[in-house]
Protein backbone atom coordinates (compact mmCIF):
# COMPACT_ATOMS: atom_id res chain seq x y z
CA UNK A 1 0.00 0.00 0.00
CA UNK A 2 1.50 3.38 -0.92
CA UNK A 3 2.36 5.80 1.85
CA UNK A 4 0.12 8.78 2.36
CA UNK A 5 1.71 12.02 1.20
CA UNK A 6 2.02 14.57 3.94
CA UNK A 7 1.56 18.24 3.42
CA UNK A 8 4.75 20.21 4.04
CA UNK A 9 4.78 21.67 7.53
CA UNK A 10 4.96 25.38 8.14
CA UNK A 11 8.20 26.28 9.89
CA UNK A 12 9.95 29.20 11.51
CA UNK A 13 13.74 29.71 11.29
CA UNK A 14 15.89 30.86 14.19
CA UNK A 15 19.56 31.85 13.80
CA UNK A 16 22.10 31.83 16.60
CA UNK A 17 25.09 34.16 16.92
CA UNK A 18 27.28 31.80 14.89
CA UNK A 19 24.89 31.59 11.94
CA UNK A 20 23.50 28.14 12.75
CA UNK A 21 19.84 27.75 11.80
CA UNK A 22 17.18 25.84 13.75
CA UNK A 23 13.86 25.33 11.94
CA UNK A 24 10.86 24.58 14.16
CA UNK A 25 7.29 23.57 13.29
CA UNK A 26 4.90 26.45 13.79
CA UNK A 27 2.13 24.17 15.08
CA UNK A 28 1.46 20.76 16.59
CA UNK A 29 -1.61 18.55 16.43
CA UNK A 30 -4.06 18.75 19.34
CA UNK A 31 -3.17 15.15 20.23
CA UNK A 32 0.54 16.02 20.48
CA UNK A 33 -0.23 19.10 22.58
CA UNK A 34 -2.26 16.92 24.97
CA UNK A 35 0.57 14.41 25.17
CA UNK A 36 3.14 17.11 25.98
CA UNK A 37 0.81 18.74 28.51
CA UNK A 38 0.31 15.61 30.60
CA UNK A 39 1.72 15.78 34.13
CA UNK A 40 4.84 13.68 34.73
CA UNK A 41 4.48 10.11 35.90
CA UNK A 42 4.80 9.55 39.61
CA UNK A 43 7.76 7.20 39.13
CA UNK A 44 9.92 9.89 37.50
CA UNK A 45 13.40 9.85 39.00
CA UNK A 46 13.62 13.54 39.84
CA UNK A 47 12.27 16.92 38.81
CA UNK A 48 15.49 17.46 36.82
CA UNK A 49 14.84 14.25 34.87
CA UNK A 50 11.27 15.36 34.16
CA UNK A 51 12.48 18.80 33.01
CA UNK A 52 15.21 17.32 30.77
CA UNK A 53 12.83 14.78 29.22
CA UNK A 54 10.21 17.44 28.49
CA UNK A 55 12.82 19.63 26.79
CA UNK A 56 13.98 16.68 24.72
CA UNK A 57 10.42 15.81 23.74
CA UNK A 58 9.72 19.40 22.71
CA UNK A 59 12.85 19.35 20.56
CA UNK A 60 11.82 16.00 19.02
CA UNK A 61 8.35 17.21 18.09
CA UNK A 62 9.26 20.73 16.98
CA UNK A 63 12.65 20.48 15.25
CA UNK A 64 12.44 20.02 11.49
CA UNK A 65 16.08 20.78 10.71
CA UNK A 66 19.19 22.20 12.31
CA UNK A 67 22.03 23.55 10.21
CA UNK A 68 25.27 23.65 12.19
CA UNK A 69 28.47 25.01 10.63
CA UNK A 70 26.91 24.68 7.17
CA UNK A 71 25.94 21.02 7.72
CA UNK A 72 22.15 20.59 7.48
CA UNK A 73 20.54 17.88 9.60
CA UNK A 74 16.93 16.93 8.86
CA UNK A 75 16.71 13.26 9.81
CA UNK A 76 14.87 12.89 13.14
CA UNK A 77 17.35 10.39 14.57
CA UNK A 78 20.29 12.58 13.60
CA UNK A 79 18.59 15.67 15.03
CA UNK A 80 17.92 14.15 18.44
CA UNK A 81 21.39 12.59 18.50
CA UNK A 82 22.96 15.97 17.76
CA UNK A 83 20.82 17.64 20.42
CA UNK A 84 21.97 15.07 22.98
CA UNK A 85 25.61 15.73 22.03
CA UNK A 86 25.25 19.53 22.13
CA UNK A 87 27.36 21.43 24.61
CA UNK A 88 25.67 23.38 27.41
CA UNK A 89 25.70 26.65 25.45
CA UNK A 90 24.01 25.08 22.43
CA UNK A 91 21.41 23.36 24.61
CA UNK A 92 20.68 26.59 26.43
CA UNK A 93 20.19 28.46 23.14
CA UNK A 94 17.90 25.69 21.82
CA UNK A 95 15.86 25.65 25.06
CA UNK A 96 15.46 29.44 25.08
CA UNK A 97 14.57 29.44 21.38
CA UNK A 98 11.97 26.71 21.84
CA UNK A 99 10.52 28.53 24.87
CA UNK A 100 10.09 31.74 22.85
CA UNK A 101 8.73 29.78 19.90
CA UNK A 102 6.15 27.95 22.03
CA UNK A 103 5.00 31.19 23.69
CA UNK A 104 4.48 32.80 20.29
CA UNK A 105 3.18 29.93 18.16
CA UNK A 106 1.83 27.23 20.50
CA UNK A 107 0.72 29.09 23.66
CA UNK A 108 -1.47 26.20 24.81
CA UNK A 109 1.78 24.39 25.78
CA UNK A 110 2.94 27.08 28.22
Amino acid sequence: MPRRRREPVETVEYRDGEGNVLRLRSSLSPRTVRKLSRPPRKDAASSEDVWARRNEMLFEYLAVSWEISGLPLDDQKMLIGRYRMADSGEKQWVRETIDRHVQEHIPELT
